[in-house]
């Protein structure tokens, strides 16, 4: 079976550079998986768990927080604006990013503060979500 070329990348650092035989990407569309020729497509890219499969077996999963995924017929390239490897993130840290969304978004006193805090509220939310689900795979 032919691979993909599949990077990680974050504004500041490279997260990942490995040949995968299969990527698992949470699109704002939904899941998407990604093969050797696969279609080219541009996506963005929702809160959520990211999977890198060697064979049947997934070897590695990030959570991710928003960003682009470019996909040609040899590679994948996401751009994540967060990325952290899913086994060094526990629920408490989840629920710590959420109580303080929830604290940010009392405190707003602009609309644009509102809006800023509203959105890391729901993205703490959706990675605790994506966390518990995965968590129990």
């Amino acid at each position: 079976m032919a691979k993909v070329s599949f990077q990680l990348v974050m504004p500041e650092r490279e997260v990942l550079a490995i040949e995968a035989d299969m990527v698992v990407v949470p699109g704002s569309e939904g899941d998407f998986g990604v093969l050797h020729g696969h279609a080219p497509l541009i996506s963005t890219v929702r809160p959520g768990v990211l999977e890198v499969l060697q064979g049947n077996k997934v070897e590695q999963r990030f959570l991710v927080v928003g960003g682009f995924a470019e996909v040609t017929p040899e590679r994948c390239t996401v751009l994540a604006d967060e990325v952290m490897p899913f086994a060094e993130v526990t629920p408490e840290q989840l629920a710590e990013r959420e109580q303080a969304a929830e604290r940010e978004l009392v405190d707003a006193a602009t609309d644009a503060e509102k809006a800023a805090a509203q959105k890391d509220l729901a993205v703490a939310k959706d990675l605790r979500r994506a966390q518990a689900y995965y968590a129990s795979r």
